[in-house]
């Protein structure tokens, strides 16, 4: 393990001096894919969230978003008004430079540095969620609002292109 890796003594302890309701859980098993997550807490898929880090014309940028859903590049293009080549998802070393954490276990919030942060309007639905805790085998219970103040995130829609009324209006 990489000496810079950050881990779920670090998350708890981060989540304690902030403040943040929520509840670590360690599992007896690995969790580094949505559905693993959901069928080891035996919740749906949906309540899953997933914390992506994106360089955005090389600039980091953290992107949440719930189940098995792909972010879509072009929504973060737009808010950064680059194209959406410009809108990569980072390699895991660089998720592991940028918030300490590795990818499969990455929190929402808990990084070396705070991100500029994204939530797709559709984690904010879910009553209870669980996202990354730190290592594959832990993750975090908390409400999709505690999420949200912890991280200063600004809610988007990040699954349907911008503009694409289509799409819009059969969501």
């Amino acid at each position: 393990m990489d000496q810079l890796a950050l881990n779920p003594t670090d998350l708890e302890v981060y989540m304690q001096e902030n403040d943040i309701p929520g509840e670590l859980l360690h599992l007896d098993v690995p969790t580094p894919t949505v559905a693993a997550a959901a069928q080891a807490v035996g919740t749906q898929p949906e309540r899953i969230v997933k914390s992506m880090l994106f360089l955005v014309a090389g600039l980091p940028v953290l992107a949440i978003t719930c189940g098995q859903t792909a972010i879509e590049r072009r929504a973060l293009a737009a808010v950064y008004r680059v194209g959406r080549k410009k809108v990569k998802l980072a390699k895991p070393e660089t998720v592991l430079k940028e918030t300490g954490f590795e990818v499969g276990a990455m929190p929402p919030f808990g990084h070396r540095d705070p991100l500029p942060t994204w939530i797709d309007e559709r984690v904010l639905e879910q009553p209870e969620v669980y996202a990354g805790g730190g290592a594959e085998n832990a993750l975090v219970r908390l409400a999709p609002a505690d999420i949200l103040q912890a991280t200063q995130a600004r809610v988007i829609d990040l699954i349907n292109p911008p503009g694409d009324k289509l799409n819009q209006e059969a969501s």
